[in-house]
């Protein structure tokens, strides 16, 4: 893994002329974000060595580096899932290449089913805590202590005072944000209702289909991370409705402009 890493980094540092605070992961009908970075550079997946590429729709599949807020930062435009038949490693490893370009925060974003009765289509909620449902996790098999400890603490995986300053910046601007619990499953499939029961009776709030898996890496490397998840469809009792990928990139893109100006403000005030 370090030789792999190591080989990207190489290919990387010879393209980009800076060192990136703040990494970004762009989920589905999230990526939008990328028209208000100011762009120097952009490296699509397929030129990247050891680079998985994304296969699904609304995943443009990029590497975008540039500059936001007055932070240099790194953009994947387009993110890889369990389902797509990738490993847990490689679902991770643009993550562990963002660390060795030099970022020291990781923002997340997805879109996700809400199972909290409270939530309606087109809220956003920003993730305090998560349950890994995926069956496997990116930190099985031999530990490489360069890049982190053996057995990570995940007791605040999501960074309290990041998610403070967020509610913060959204009172401000007269946003409502939910504050909840993510459930990862490795889909692709939809949950069906006694899922969607299991999942709110064990403590969740939404439950989606990545994330997790990215946070677990960062975590491991001492990244601090904070996540936010658009509740694009509801597993509630009397408001199931049958959906599709489209139905899900719609509804995340209509709030796209309200999450963007938060993530916005809070890489303008980060200090590191």
């Amino acid at each position: 893994m370090l030789i792999k890493i190591k080989e990207t980094i190489e290919y990387l540092t010879g393209r980009i002329p800076f060192k990136p605070e703040i990494g970004i992961i762009l989920g589905t009908g999230l990526g939008g974000l990328v028209n208000e970075i100011d762009i120097l550079h952009t490296i699509p997946y397929e030129f990247i060595p050891n680079f998985p590429v994304s296969t699904v729709q609304g995943h443009h599949g990029q590497l975008i580096f540039g500059t936001m807020g007055g932070k240099s930062i790194v953009a994947m435009q387009g993110r890889f899932h369990y389902y797509e038949g990738y490993t847990m490693q490689e679902i991770t490893f643009p993550v562990s290449v963002m660390k060795f370009l030099g970022i020291d925060l990781l923002i997340l974003s997805n879109a996700s089913g809400g199972v909290n009765p409270d939530y309606e289509v087109g809220d956003i909620m920003v993730i305090e805590d998560h349950i890994n449902l995926m069956k496997d996790n990116p930190l099985i098999g031999k530990n490489e202590d360069e890049i982190g400890t053996r057995f990570p603490d995940m007791g605040y995986a999501y960074d309290p005072a990041l998610i403070e300053q967020a509610f913060l910046i959204a009172a401000k601007q007269g946003v409502k944000l939910r504050k909840g619990v993510y459930a990862a499953v490795s889909g692709p499939t939809y949950e069906t209702p006694a899922e969607y029961r299991y999942i709110r009776t064990i403590g969740a709030d939404a439950v989606g289909m990545s994330t997790v898996p990215e946070v677990i890496s960062a975590r491991h490397m001492g990244l601090k991370c904070f996540a936010v998840s658009v509740i694009s469809d509801l597993g509630v009792p009397g408001k199931i409705v049958e959906i599709s990928h489209k139905h899900v990139i719609d509804a995340a893109s209509a709030v796209e402009p309200v999450m963007t100006g938060i993530i916005r403000e809070m890489i303008s005030g980060y200090g590191g």
